[in-house]
């Protein structure tokens, strides 16, 4: 659902200029919250779970990806076939479900990867601190901080979930590397 809510203000603050400037300045407030930090507050308010745990860290990515389906938005809404889509009486929903929409997904798709690993680095830090997702559920902050005691007598379960923590996220990097390279035209000239 938070896919389509950063999909929709990007779409729209591209392509109507008077709530692009309302969106936007939303957006840069919501770019100076230290996603960390929102979550500790968060989870301090309402007790952990996972479900607060997804709302802290999905808040402070929306203003990147909004942005960026903005950008894209902006290039797409001048190029000479939206222009003529629109000459042609083609209505506003319209317009932007087949011609505007279909363009933001090569971009929104790279971008998710990078707000993924992001998601796995931040759970896995506040899991660490204690405020993540409960003990009993496992995660890597989890295994990583009850670890930690033991550190001086086998050190491998410090580093196993550590390193494990880390090729996940490489993974999904180069995973977003890849629908880059998928869907750039000029990559598939290059090759």
């Amino acid at each position: 659902m938070r896919d389509i809510e950063w999909l929709l203000i990007g779409i729209f603050a591209g392509y109507n200029r008077s709530f692009d400037n309302i969106a936007m300045r939303v957006m840069d407030g919501l770019m100076s919250i230290p996603t960390i930090l929102l979550a500790i507050a968060l989870i301090a308010l309402t007790g952990p779970g996972i479900g607060i745990l997804i709302v802290a860290i999905a808040i402070p990515e929306t203003p990147a990806v909004s942005r960026l389906v903005r950008s894209v938005v902006l290039s797409v809404r001048e190029r000479p076939y939206v222009e003529a889509a629109i000459c042609g009486g083609a209505k506003l929903p319209k317009v932007l479900r087949r011609h505007i929409l279909p363009s933001t997904i090569p971009a929104l798709a790279v971008q998710c990867a990078a707000v993924c690993a992001n998601a796995i680095l931040t759970e896995a830090s506040l899991s660490f601190l204690g405020v993540g997702v409960p003990a009993e559920i496992p995660s890597w902050g989890n295994m990583i901080a009850s670890s930690r005691l033991y550190l001086a007598i086998t050190p491998i379960t410090v580093f196993a979930p550590g390193i494990s923590l880390a090729l996940t996220v490489l993974t999904v990097n180069l995973l977003g590397d890849g629908l880059r390279d998928l869907f750039d035209p000029h990559a598939k000239r290059r090759r």
